[in-house]
């Protein structure tokens, strides 16, 4: 069996590449670390890929906004080999700065149509503060979102400043809703509504991730590549869990897809 291949996107201030290339390798994928500029370089090496992943990290270092600067870079050098990808197929995660970036493009939340005009954003935490800690979230798999079948619970770590999910306009929200784009929300541990800390930026209607019309792209602000093995949980020394971190099961769920 050929196993998918994953370009993982690295360069200018990206710094969960590795993790991001392990988690793939371990899910089955041949997984490969390129700098954006030997894209940019090659714009057709994108095809000999099926799943394209943004990491997290500060990419330019955040300047004018979290994602913005590698976004403008994507969208004026590399928007008709993106959208030549999508239309063959393939997969894209954005996970954090990678979510930024793709809400910036316009890839998020209506990937169908190309390189589309920004719709949501990722904006500053209502706690005006850099959040570190992990929280719990729920699955909603009323659209069939690749990424996330099969998942319903999931308890991952978020690093941002900028992790706050707004949209433009109440209907641009309600349409994201109606629709089953919203695929992840922050809860409490229980399930319930969460409040801060457990909605850790303050996002409207706790979004923590959504996808696109296909189910094809996603992005989520925690951190799944930072929880594939037990000993990464805070509580692994008194706490009974797998071996398996939970955040393994977002990038099975995309090697499987191909299979």
């Amino acid at each position: 069996m050929v196993r998918p291949a994953t370009m993982v996107l690295t360069g200018f201030g990206i710094n969960c590449d590795y993790e991001t290339q392990y988690a793939f390798f371990k899910a089955g994928s041949v997984a490969r670390r390129v700098h954006v500029n030997d894209l940019i370089e090659r714009p057709g090496l994108l095809a000999e890929y099926q799943i394209l992943a943004l990491p997290g990290g500060f990419s330019f270092g955040d300047d004018i906004a979290s994602g913005k600067v590698l976004a403008n870079k994507m969208r004026y050098r590399l928007g008709r080999a993106l959208e030549s990808f999508l239309e063959a197929g393939g997969l894209v995660i954005g996970i954090c700065n990678g979510f930024q970036v793709l809400v910036r493009l316009g890839l998020l939340p209506d990937g169908r149509s190309g390189l589309g005009r920004q719709r949501v954003s990722l904006t500053y935490n209502d706690s005006g503060k850099f959040e570190d800690r992990w929280v719990h979230l729920e699955a909603e798999n009323r659209m069939d979102c690749v990424f996330t079948r099969g998942i319903d619970r999931l308890e991952l770590p978020v690093r941002h400043g900028e992790g706050k999910f707004v949209a433009d306009t109440e209907e641009t929200l309600e349409e994201l809703e109606r629709s089953g784009q919203v695929v992840l929300r922050y809860c409490t541990p229980g399930g319930g509504q969460p409040e801060y800390p457990e909605n850790p930026n303050g996002s409207v209607n706790a979004v923590a991730g959504i996808c696109d019309l296909t189910g094809r792209v996603f992005g989520l602000m925690p951190h799944p590549e930072a929880f594939l093995h037990r000993s990464q949980h805070p509580r692994w020394t008194r706490q009974k869990l797998v071996e398996q971190g939970q955040g393994m099961a977002i990038f099975r769920n995309a090697v499987a897809y191909f299979e």
